[in-house]
This record gives C-alpha cells, sequence and structure tokens, in this order.
C-alpha cells in the first residue's frame, strides 16, 4: 500500500494549488479527483478578476496549473474516494478509493461543490433536453435561440453574458428584486442590452420532446405567468460535498459547508478543508490562497 504525507482530495484550483505547495516543500503527496482536474471550474467561461490575466478562461486557467502541479505532486484523475478511515501510528488515515488503497499523515479535502438545482417541475425531466448547468458545455447548441438563465450571482451574469456573446436571446430571470453579482457584471449586461425578469422563480419547465416554455411565479404577487423558450440555464448556487467530511466527523455550519480556522484545520487534528466546500467567500483566487495555507499547515504538523 502507497504512503504519503498528504493526501489532497480534490483537483480543483485549491487542490492544485495544495499540490504545488506540498510538493515544493519536500513532502510526497497525492492529488485524487473523482472526475477531471479543475472540477466545475472548467466551466467558468470567461474570468476577469484573476490576477496576472486580463481574461482567461477556466478550463485554460485550469490546464496551467494541472501542468504545474503534475511537476510537484502526483495526480490520480477519475479515481472517486470512497472511504477514509482512521488509523494508529504515523499514517493516520487510510483512504479507499474505486482503485486502490493509499496510507496518509494528513487530509486536505478540497472537495469542491455541485450545482444547486431550482427543484422546479420538469427540472430533471428536461436535463440535457434543454435544461443545463453548463454554458460552456451547452451554449453553442442555443445560437439565435430564446432562452432563460436562471440566477442573480457572478456565475449567472457571466454565463449570461457569454451565451449573449454566443448570440442566444437570453433572458435573465432572478428571484429578488436587485442582482447580487458584482456591479461591473450588472453594468455589462445592461450595456450588452440582456433581458431580465426580477421578481421571479421558475415554477415548471415544460415541452414535449425538448423545453419549450417555463411557467414563471411573481414572488411579490403570486401570479403566474407562461414564457415561450428554447432552452433553461440555472446558475443558483452550488451544493458542498462534505460526505468525506462527515465520515471523519468534522464539523460542518448550519448551511452544511465545513468549518475551518486561519489554518485550515478542521476540528479533526491533521484534517484540513480549503475552497467551495468550506465556510467563506467563493472565489478562485480565495481557493488558491487557502490551498497553499493547508498545505503549509499540513507540513509543519507532521514535520
Amino acid at each position: 500500500m502507497d504512503k504519503y504525507d498528504i493526501i489532497i482530495i480534490g483537483a480543483g484550483p485549491g487542490g492544485l494549488t495544495a499540490g504545488i505547495y506540498a510538493g515544493r516543500q519536500g513532502t510526497k503527496n497525492l492529488i485524487i479527483d473523482r472526475d477531471l482536474a479543475g472540477g466545475i471550474g472548467r466551466e467558468v467561461p470567461e474570468m476577469e478578476n484573476y490576477p496576472g490575466f486580463d481574461n482567461i478562461s477556466g478550463l485554460e486557467l485550469i490546464e496551467k496549473m494541472k501542468a504545474q502541479a503534475t511537476k510537484n505532486t502526483e495526480l490520480h484523475e477519475m479515481e472517486n474516494v470512497t472511504e477514509i478511515i482512521k488509523n494508529d501510528g504515523e499514517y493516520r488515515f487510510t483512504v479507499k478509493t474505486d482503485k486502490d488503497e493509499y496510507q496518509t499523515k494528513s487530509i486536505i479535502l478540497a472537495t469542491g461543490s455541485s450545482h444547486r438545482h431550482l427543484e422546479a417541475k420538469g427540472e430533471e425531466e428536461f436535463l440535457g433536453k434543454g435544461v443545463s448547468y453548463c454554458a460552456t458545455c451547452d451554449g453553442f447548441f442555443f445560437q439565435g435561440r430564446d432562452i432563460v438563465m436562471v440566477g442573480g450571482g457572478n456565475s449567472a451574469l457571466q454565463e449570461a453574458l457569454y451565451l449573449n456573446n454566443l448570440g442566444a436571446n437570453v433572458t435573465l430571470i432572478h428571484r429578488r428584486d436587485e442582482f447580487r453579482a458584482q456591479k461591473h457584471l450588472q453594468d455589462q449586461i445592461k450595456e450588452a442590452g440582456i433581458s431580465t425578469i426580477m421578481n421571479a422563480t421558475v415554477e415548471e419547465i415544460k415541452g414535449e420532446m425538448l423545453v419549450e416554455s417555463v411557467t414563471l411565479k411573481n414572488t411579490k404577487t403570486g401570479k403566474l405567468s407562461e414564457l415561450p423558450i428554447n432552452g433553461v440555464f440555472i446558475s443558483v448556487g452550488y451544493v458542498p460535498h462534505t460526505e468525506l467530511a462527515k465520515q471523519l466527523n468534522v464539523k460542518l455550519d448550519d448551511s452544511g459547508h465545513i468549518i475551518i480556522d486561519k489554518d485550515q484545520k478542521t476540528n479533526v487534528d491533521y484534517v484540513y478543508a480549503i475552497g467551495d466546500v468550506c465556510v467563506g467567500l467563493k472565489q478562485w483566487i480565495v481557493a488558491c490562497g487557502e490551498g497553499a495555507v493547508a498545505a503549509t499547515s499540513a507540513f509543519h504538523d507532521i514535520s
């Protein structure tokens, strides 16, 4: 059974950064991800706030980070961690996957999150038939077609702009009377002439073989209305992946995120957490900073 100083579970921006820092400290490390490196970060169409790049896609930045990380640490993609067992002795944890088993002195949880669903009628039925959670994956198929983007945060507005630039006819739908996104994104939405429907929720997604319309509910009056469209893109937040954290009895807050201290330590000794699975600001650069802190904390604790 292979043994490591640090095993990082998750190869998003935070996990890859942790791998870079861990490797440069001279420890033996492994990053494991159940998918391809980058996770939902691969879906980001454009970033304009990552230092050093005026504009870069999530996929492009992930590939650069992956290339740098693999010079410093071992990376296993498409390998799912199924169980973590606590041990006595120096190698405190056994990490079981669908392919192998490993022992490690410490663990960094970088398990990320997945797209939150609307829980609207028809949402699951029309997934892949007009319902999508990834503009960069599916936007090309909606050029010249009428679509809605549901959400009011940075990601929703970024993807609305991306879809508009592809040539889709985009309408933004948000349940509140103002967006939560950064002002410059809101300004870009106005400049692009993208339509908005505020104070509305999607109650039902309808169609025969493909999406044909959505039923909207006004959050103030309760009135229902029908909007003919060809596609529904959804960006209403994320659900943290805490299954492994729960196995280890790591403490979570009321929203289900991992509670960490300034050193990225959880309540369980030698278990650290970073990125979207944690309490805090959900930003790429924050996850990277947390990855650097966690790797350094782990190094000092096991040295």
